[in-house]
């Protein structure tokens, strides 16, 4: 009974973490499709070391504007 229990808490625990997962995926995709819309990028010129680039760019932009402001 016992081994029973533990598979049913182990089946909705992978359930719980692969929900987890596909609402990462979807916010990450979310996010990068209104980053292309708003920047008016082309999704034909968009090649991977072009997206990495932005990424960083973007990343880099964010850390800089969410550091407390130095007086």
């Amino acid at each position: 009974m016992a081994q029973t229990s533990i598979q049913k808490q182990e089946a909705r625990l992978k359930a719980l973490n692969q929900k987890i997962k596909d609402e990462k995926n979807k916010l990450e995709q979310k996010l990068g499709k209104q980053i292309i819309s708003q920047a008016n990028l082309d999704y034909a010129n968009l090649s991977n070391d072009k997206i990495k680039s932005l990424s960083k760019k973007i990343a880099e932009f964010l850390k800089e504007n969410q550091a407390p402001k130095q007086l």
